[in-house]
């Protein structure tokens, strides 16, 4: 079997605490895309070998059954043709695999799965523990190996400080100074880069991209643990927010713009209030223009703010369908469409057709909004026009400045501003301006041979 130095020695240790009966419990991070399911299919391989004939049951448990249940099945099959079994081994009840007497059962760890009843008399597997509930793990889970004393393994990647695969390794490090043996294993992106240069290249161009402190590239390649929550931006960070460039009040010929829209909801919106009144959000347009500079990743300069506190949404609509289709022939529009925003967007985009494109803020979208703003930041893919006394201006840097971020047990952010600090209506809009620069590509003229 060819293993990388350190995905051998991994095995090792594991094969070691399994035939010596010492049940031990090990922590396995390995940065992103760095063979850490393929060191647990070579493990299972050699166990359903060494034991085809005494027999022997191992369990892997995954967060969910479709698709990373489902997935290491598929591994492990391909793995089991590869050394010569290609008819030898069956599959039982969808979930387990046999060869001879031994066993490799797949389970679903969702807190829905009924899994009670199974054992685990050789090994234990947690795959992508960190994403494991850590109440269905030690009730239903953990007591699989215990009858048997069976050696247990938590593969994954970090994430925040209470994830299931964080206490189990606070606790081996512990135990490791007790008494010296190794149970916890770490293997960032630059130990996986020095067995695999076309790894290195990759994860380098992921670092330019994200910036090293993204929470994504943190996390999946750095192996370092997320605060629960915290400020979304620190001071470096704000001050690359803050461009140079003069703010515009209208458009160039040439250059792509962008808009992102946040709708302030139909009860909030009363005559006669001031945009700093706290208990009030507003609705804000983002412009920014869209420059490529000869690589890949777009960047956006923020040139304009617009922002309406207590103006009727059927006032305001056609306001907004002449800034980004007139005033400013936005190539694309990303504009809240979330409760009350719903229906606002449905009439933007009847009016300004498919430049324009409707979000919808769920759990799992805001936060790929938040990923992608942190990564635009952190490469300094985004800036707003320098400081030019406007009100516009200070709101927009205070809700910079107030943004919070929380990092939730599924590997996903949640962003915002405190109501008790403020809005986080601009902090919105220019998520959305980002996002709408993502996609946005340089205009490239096509041409072909004249017949005159």
């Amino acid at each position: 079997m060819e293993l990388r130095p350190y995905q051998q020695e991994v095995a090792r240790a594991i094969f070691d605490s399994i035939l010596l009966g010492k049940g031990l419990t090990f922590s396995v991070e390995i940065a992103r895309q760095g063979g850490k399911n393929e060191l647990s299919a070579h493990i299972e391989v050699l166990l359903l070998t060494m034991f085809i004939a005494k027999g022997g049951t191992s369990i892997k448990c995954s967060p969910t059954f479709k698709p990373q249940t489902l997935i290491s099945m598929n591994r492990l099959k391909d793995r089991l043709d590869e050394f010569g079994y290609d008819g030898l081994w069956q599959a039982e009840y969808g979930y387990i695999m046999r060869l001879g007497a031994a066993r490799q059962v797949f389970l679903s760890a969702d807190e829905s799965s009924n899994v009670v009843g199974h054992t685990a008399d050789l090994l234990l597997e947690v795959d992508e523990s960190q994403d494991i509930n850590q109440d269905k793990y030690s009730k239903e889970f953990r007591p699989m190996a215990s009858s048997t004393n069976a050696t247990t393994v938590h593969y994954g990647t970090t994430w925040d400080d209470g994830t299931l695969l964080e206490q189990t390794k606070r606790l081996n490090l512990d135990l490791e100074i007790e008494d010296g043996v190794k149970r916890h294993f770490r293997f960032p992106w630059e130990e996986v880069a020095a067995c695999n240069p076309g790894y290195a290249t990759f994860v380098e161009s992921e670092r330019a991209r994200l910036g090293e402190d993204h929470p994504l590239f943190r996390t999946q390649y750095r192996l370092l643990p997320l605060p629960a929550s915290g400020r979304l931006f620190n001071r470096a960070q704000l001050a690359q927010i803050t461009g140079t460039h003069p703010r515009q009040r209208s458009r160039v010929d040439g250059v792509i713009y962008v808009a992102g829209i946040d709708y302030a909801g139909q009860d909030e919106q009363l005559d006669g209030l001031v945009l700093t009144r706290p208990q009030r959000d507003a609705t804000v347009i983002t412009i920014g223009a869209v420059s490529f500079n000869g690589g890949k990743e777009p960047s956006v300069k923020i040139v304009e703010h617009y922002a309406w506190i207590g103006t009727p949404h059927h006032i305001l609509h056609p306001q907004i369908v002449d800034i980004v289709r007139n005033k400013w022939n936005c190539s694309r529009v990303l504009c809240d469409a979330t409760g009350i925003g719903e229906p606002l967007a449905s009439f933007l985009q009847q009016s300004c057709g498919s430049r324009v494109t409707p979000f919808k803020f769920t759990q799992h979208s805001k936060s790929q909004l938040g990923f992608d703003l942190i990564a635009f930041v952190n490469s300094g893919r985004v800036q707003c026009y320098s400081g030019d006394g406007s009100r516009e201006f200070a709101e927009f840097m205070l809700e910079m400045e107030k943004a919070r971020s929380n990092y939730r047990p599924n590997q996903t952010i949640n962003f915002y501003v405190d109501p008790l600090e403020g809005h986080d209506d601009y902090l919105m809009s220019l998520a959305l301006c980002v996002k709408a620069a993502e996609n946005s590509r340089p205009r490239i003229a096509v041409g072909g041979q004249r017949n005159d």
